[in-house]
């Protein structure tokens, strides 16, 4: 557990376990914490390194205008401090955002790719459904933790978390450690909402596994099938019932499906 400079910007970040490199990047407001399924399995089998993005968990958050090209080149720039010349890549959400754009330019640092729940955004990206957007957005006067209440249905299905009421409290109470600050949030939001890799994504050709629930609201699942389409050769794995943090509720089946393919492309 460190920090290291990169790009001016105090980068936070683990080293877990010994083997072939694995760079794990977490998505929207989120940080390393959120791995706490991955990392104990994960770690078995590879050397790997899970670091807070710009602007959330224990990295700097600087007041600036944050792009998914920024984060490519802080994952690139980390990567080269650790002297890591490539690795596996597995990228969550906004960090699938990220893991596209690092190999798309920095193609050399990346051996495979593991893109779940996320998308290439633009005209080509499939929306959550008005509906749930506005539910999904009625936070006036919640506290934080209320608002991860109010949302549990985006991250996990009816019955995990109807039969496994400690299992959201142990997920509620990670996912307060190291809240991100509202203005940290909405740089990284913005960031989001101008990430396209779709005209691009042609140029990817190497081993690249697309991984989703089939039941997600916030990222739908239709993302990933217009991921497969662009990416030549891509492999898609669907998860039956799962939503957004189906990599959590589904850890075991997930993390094998990781270790399988990347030891498959090493």
């Amino acid at each position: 557990m460190a920090t290291v400079n990169v790009n001016d910007c105090e980068i936070y970040y683990e080293v877990h376990g010994q083997g072939d490199p694995l760079v794990l990047i977490m998505g929207l407001r989120r940080n390393v914490e959120w791995w706490y399924r991955q990392l104990p399995a994960l770690s078995q089998r590879f050397q790997v390194i899970a670091f807070d993005n710009r602007g959330a968990g224990r990295s700097d958050k600087p007041v600036m205008e944050y792009s998914m090209g920024l984060f490519a080149e802080d994952t690139a720039g980390l990567m080269e401090a650790l002297d890591i010349q490539d690795a596996h890549i597995l990228g969550i959400s906004m960090g699938g955002y990220i893991a596209q754009e690092l190999a798309l330019n920095y193609p050399a640092k990346v051996k495979s790719l593991i893109l779940g729940c996320t998308g290439c955004g633009g005209d080509r990206a499939v929306i959550m459904s008005p509906e749930r957007m506005e539910k999904f957005t009625a936070n006036k006067g919640l506290k934080p933790e209320e608002i991860l209440r109010k949302d549990m249905d985006i991250y996990f299905s009816d019955d995990y978390v109807d039969q496994y009421p400690e299992k959201i409290e142990e997920f509620i109470e990670i996912s307060m450690r190291y809240y991100q600050p509202a203005n940290a949030f909405f740089r990284q939001f913005d960031a989001c909402q101008r990430h396209d890799t779709g005209d691009r994504l042609n140029q990817l050709s190497l081993p690249t596994l697309i991984m989703t629930g089939d039941d997600d609201p916030l990222v739908p699942p239709q993302n990933s099938h217009v991921l497969k389409e662009l990416i030549g050769d891509a492999e898609l794995s669907v998860f039956s019932g799962g939503r957004h943090c189906f990599f959590i509720e589904y850890a075991d089946q997930f993390n094998q499906k990781t270790v399988d393919f990347f030891k498959a492309n090493g």
